[in-house]
């Protein structure tokens, strides 16, 4: 998808924060409670729940453009942020799929879904990425 978008963030009270995409879509930003009152994500941990929902996303919309049906699928991100640069410096995925699909194929739709947009902002900013791909058949 190319072209531009939008986001805006407006402090609400204390440290909490609302995002929004201008679609109508908002979230509220919040700090854990010895800093704020725990409302909601911090902006680290959304960027990271961005990343495990684009990825999810990505994975799924290419098993479905390869005609695999998924019966089921879940994206669990693990991250590791360095006290050195006070930001994220490693990001595991866990990659849990139920489908019938064959596994060379599996390996196919997990190889390009490594291109996912989010992920990519996270590969060019150096962060190491693991990924641990789960496959298992329906009954």
């Amino acid at each position: 998808m190319a072209g531009k978008l939008h986001a805006t963030a407006k402090l609400i009270e204390n440290l909490r924060i609302v995002v929004d995409n201008g679609r109508a879509h908002s979230v509220c930003l919040d700090l854990p409670p010895e800093l704020g009152t725990n409302m909601g994500p911090t902006a680290l941990e959304l960027a990271l729940m961005g990343y495990a929902g684009c990825f999810a996303t990505i994975f799924a919309l290419t098993a479905q453009k390869m005609r695999f049906p998924i019966r089921d699928l879940e994206v669990k991100l693990d991250a590791i942020k360095s006290e050195e640069t006070g930001t994220i410096a490693e990001v595991n995925l866990d990659v849990e799929v139920s489908t019938n699909a064959p596994e060379d194929r599996i390996n196919r739709i997990l190889e390009l879904t490594k291109k996912c947009p989010v992920g990519k902002i996270f590969e060019n900013a150096g962060v190491k990425i693991g990924y641990n791909l789960k496959i298992e058949k329906p009954v």
